[in-house]
């Protein structure tokens, strides 16, 4: 599936079950088929970061971009999650697709990985918790877990509201960081204080990479 046209990888994406009941305190959004496929196709159409890769996919929910990387002939990609329920379904989403380059570790993020997995994976990518007032930072230590993995580059989604603030940390952290694209993420009201039918939110899809 290394060849695979970027309406062709989105089309697979849209067979991919997500969250039955998403659950709040661990900000679970799944990433759109559309967004998705255009954060791997880019990945490696631009930067040939996926074909032969190791990648890993933190906070990896119902395998959404581990399955596209997976299409896209990653060597192998690894998924990160904590929630059971949603490893259940990114089983199932695997199992239905056939895809054999895909593991997956149950763990917390947010408390680190063990040392064995530093710089083992070639690429990080993930759509992150976007922090909310009750779960402020985390998307920062899920950034500071992928850079500590990744070898060559970590892809991630930010609230473009943070951007100034993610990419001083970037700088700090001795990383080169490029915004790829303005993206929309459409939010449906999945929980219960939801007023609105979706809300739109302002993210920047941005590509970290080391200095030499």
């Amino acid at each position: 599936m290394a060849c695979l046209k970027l309406k062709e990888l989105e089309s697979w994406l849209q067979d991919i079950d997500i969250f039955e009941k998403p659950k709040v305190w661990l900000e679970q959004y799944a990433t759109s088929p559309h967004i998705g496929s255009r954060m791997l196709y880019t990945m490696q159409s631009c930067y040939g970061d996926i074909a032969g890769k190791l990648v890993a996919d933190l906070g990896c929910g119902c395998g959404v971009l581990s399955a596209g990387a997976a299409m896209l002939d990653a060597a192998q990609c690894v998924g990160f999650e904590i929630d059971t329920d949603a490893l259940s379904i990114f089983s199932q989403n695997i199992s239905e697709l056939e895809l054999t380059n895909i593991d997956v570790v149950q763990c917390d993020v947010t408390n680190g990985l063990p040392v064995c997995f530093d710089k083992v994976f070639d690429v990080v990518v993930m759509n992150p918790p976007f922090g909310t007032k009750r779960n402020q930072g985390v998307d920062v230590k899920f950034l500071e877990v992928a850079v500590k993995l990744a070898s060559e580059a970590v892809y991630s989604l930010h609230k473009t509201s943070t951007r100034e603030y993610i990419l001083n940390k970037a700088s700090n952290w001795n990383m080169k960081a490029e915004v790829l694209a303005e993206l929309r993420f459409n939010l449906p009201a999945s929980y219960k204080f939801h007023k609105k039918s979706c809300v739109d939110i302002d993210v920047d899809f941005i590509r970290f990479s080391f200095l030499s």
